[in-house]
C-alpha cells in the first residue's frame, strides 16, 4: 500500500504544468495518484500535460483553499497526506526525501512533517515589497505549501477550519489544533522552490483582509497565538493610530477647527511617512516601487483597521472547528429505500426522492458512506442471507457505492451485539474503514438507529416516517425531515 497521497488545490494557473512536471520526473516514481482539487467555480475541465503521470480530479467549485484540501484529504485513503500548493517546484529527489521524512515522523510520533522552502530572489538590485514578502515563507512554520500530515490526525480534527476564506491563517490554525507548537509536526530533509508570483500595484492592499483571520485565531487559541504560532505581530496597533489620526483631521476640519484639525493631520502624515519609508528603504528604490509604496502605504492603514473591526465582530463567539464527518452509516429500509416488510426481491427496491442527491453530495465532498441494516426476516424464516444481500447488491447498483455494508440476520430476541440498538454494526462499520467513531454519523428513521449511534459513540440523526413512533422523535437529539436535510445539516457541520 502507498504510504502518502499527494493532494494539490488549484485554481488552473500556468504554474501546475510546472508542478506536475516536476512530479513526473521525480528519481523515485510516485506510487499513488496526484489528487488534484479543482477550486475554479466554473466546470471547464482541467487542460493537463501529458505525463507519465496518475492524475486523478475532483471538483471543489470555488469554495476556497482550506475547502479544498478537505475535500482532497477526504478523497485520500493512505495514511499520510502530503499537500502541495500548485505554485512549487520540487526537486528531483522531492519524493524519496519525503518518503525518508515519513520515517522519521513514524519514529518521533509526530502528527506531521514539514518541508524547506526557498524563495528565489532578483540577481541585480533589491528586491520588491511583495517579493520580501513571498521570501517570509523560508522562515515560517507549517506552511501548507508543502506540508504532509497523517490522515487519522486530520480526521480527528475535522481538516482545514474552512472559516478562513483565503490561503492565510488556516496552515497555522490546524498545525496549532495538532500541536505543531508542542513538536507534534517536525521538519523533514525534503526542499521545494516557491517562486514569486506576479502581483499589480494593489496586490499588498488585498492583504490586509487577512486581518479579520487573525481574529478568528485569537477566537481559536487566545490571545497568545502570535507567540505560539512564531508569527510576526505586524503594525496594526500602528495602523490603527494613523487611521484614527487621519479621521481625527477630517472630522475636526469639518467642525471648524483648524488648529486641531492641522494637529491630527501632522500626526497622520508623520505615522504614513514612516511607514512608507520602512517599505521604501530595503527594496529597488526605483520609481515604479516608490509610486506603489506611496499609494498603498496610505490606504493600508485604514484597510487593515477596517477588516480587523469587521473580524473582531464577525468572529466573536466563534466555536471550535468541527468539519464534516469521515463516515456515515444509514438504516436501509425506510430511510434509503421504501420499506417493504422482510423483502427478499431486488426489484422491489424503491429508492426514497432525494436519495440519490444526498449521498452523490456526500461522496462529492469524500465522506464516505455505509449500510447497517436489521434484517430479523433471516432469523424468522422468513427470506434466506443470499436473498437479503442480494437486495443490499440492488440497493448499491442504485444508490452506491457504499464503503462498507454490515448486515445483521439475528431477530429481537437472538441477544446479538449487531442488532440495533446495539452498537455492534456501527462499531464494526466504523472499523473496517479505520474511522473512530466520534467521527461518524448514524442517519435512519426510528429510535433504535439514532440509539446504536449513541451507544457506538456516533451521532445519530432521525429522520422520521409513518413507522416512527411519537416518543422516538421526542427523545432523539437531532432530527430532520429527510434525508436530503439531514445531509445538508452534516455538510453544514451541524451535527
Amino acid at each position: 500500500m502507498s504510504r502518502t497521497t499527494v493532494v494539490v488545490p488549484t485554481v488552473g494557473r500556468a504554474s501546475l504544468t510546472v508542478l506536475l512536471e516536476a512530479l513526473a520526473r521525480q528519481g523515485r516514481p510516485l506510487d499513488a495518484p496526484v489528487v488534484l482539487v479543482d477550486d475554479r467555480p466554473t466546470s471547464r475541465a482541467l487542460e493537463l500535460p501529458r505525463l507519465a503521470l496518475e492524475v486523478q480530479v475532483v471538483r471543489a467549485g470555488g469554495g476556497g483553499p482550506a475547502r479544498a484540501r478537505n475535500i482532497g484529504w477526504r478523497h485520500v485513503r493512505t495514511p499520510w497526506v502530503s499537500f502541495l500548493d500548485d505554485d512549487v517546484v520540487p526537486e528531483d529527489d522531492w519524493y524519496a526525501a519525503l518518503l525518508a521524512d515519513l520515517d522519521a515522523a513514524e519514529d518521533a510520533g509526530a502528527a506531521g512533517s514539514e518541508t524547506n522552502v526557498h524563495v528565489p530572489m532578483p540577481e541585480g538590485r533589491r528586491p520588491t515589497d511583495w517579493e520580501r514578502g513571498t521570501r517570509g515563507l523560508e522562515t515560517s512554520r507549517w506552511i501548507t505549501a508543502d506540508l504532509t500530515y497523517r490522515r487519522s490526525e486530520l480526521s480527528a480534527v475535522g481538516g482545514f477550519d474552512e472559516r478562513f476564506p483565503r490561503a492565510f491563517r488556516e496552515d497555522a490554525d490546524l498545525a496549532l489544533r495538532l500541536g505543531g507548537d508542542r513538536g507534534r509536526i517536525v521538519r523533514g530533509t525534503r526542499r521545494i522552490t516557491h517562486p514569486v508570483r506576479p502581483a499589480d500595484d494593489w496586490a499588498s492592499l488585498r492583504q490586509q483582509a487577512g486581518n479579520a483571520d487573525d481574529y478568528l485565531m485569537r477566537a481559536m487559541h487566545g490571545p497568545d497565538w502570535y507567540r505560539r504560532a512564531e508569527a510576526p505581530v505586524g503594525r496594526r496597533a500602528r495602523h490603527v493610530a494613523v487611521t484614527l489620526a487621519g479621521a481625527g483631521a477630517v472630522l475636526s476640519a469639518l467642525a471648524g477647527r483648524p488648529r486641531l484639525a492641522a494637529a491630527y493631520a501632522a500626526a497622520w502624515l508623520a505615522g504614513t511617512v514612516d511607514f512608507c519609508w520602512a517599505r521604501i528603504a530595503p527594496g529597488p528604490r526605483d520609481r515604479a516601487e516608490v509610486r506603489r509604496m506611496v499609494l498603498t502605504s496610505v490606504a493600508i492603514p485604514p484597510a487593515a483597521t477596517y477588516h480587523s473591526a469587521r473580524g473582531l465582530l464577525h468572529h466573536r463567539g466563534a466555536r471550535p472547528w468541527r468539519g464534516l464527518p469521515d463516515l456515515v452509516l444509514l438504516d436501509r429500509d425506510g430511510t434509503l429505500v421504501e420499506d417493504v416488510p422482510y423483502n427478499g426481491d431486488p426489484a422491489l427496491v424503491r429508492p426514497v426522492p432525494g436519495a440519490r442527491e444526498a449521498l452523490e453530495r456526500l461522496r462529492a465532498l469524500g465522506v464516505r458512506t455505509a449500510l447497517v441494516t436489521n434484517q430479523s426476516g433471516i432469523a424468522r424464516g422468513l427470506i434466506t442471507r443470499e436473498q437479503a444481500e442480494a437486495v443490499n447488491a440492488r440497493v448499491d447498483e442504485l444508490l452506491g457505492p457504499f464503503d462498507d455494508v454490515q448486515l445483521c440476520p439475528h431477530g429481537p430476541g437472538d441477544g446479538c451485539g449487531c442488532r440495533k440498538p446495539a452498537p455492534g454494526m456501527v462499531m464494526h462499520g466504523c472499523a473496517e474503514l479505520g474511522v473512530d467513531p466520534s467521527r461518524a454519523v448514524v442517519v435512519g428513521d426510528i429510535g433504535a438507529d439514532v440509539e446504536a449511534a449513541d451507544a457506538a459513540g456516533a451521532v445519530g440523526i432521525l429522520v422520521p416516517t409513518r413507522a416512527t413512533r411519537a416518543e422516538e422523535v421526542a427523545s432523539a437529539p437531532l432530527v430532520e425531515r429527510s434525508l436530503e436535510d439531514a445531509v445538508a445539516r452534516i455538510v453544514e457541520g451541524a451535527w
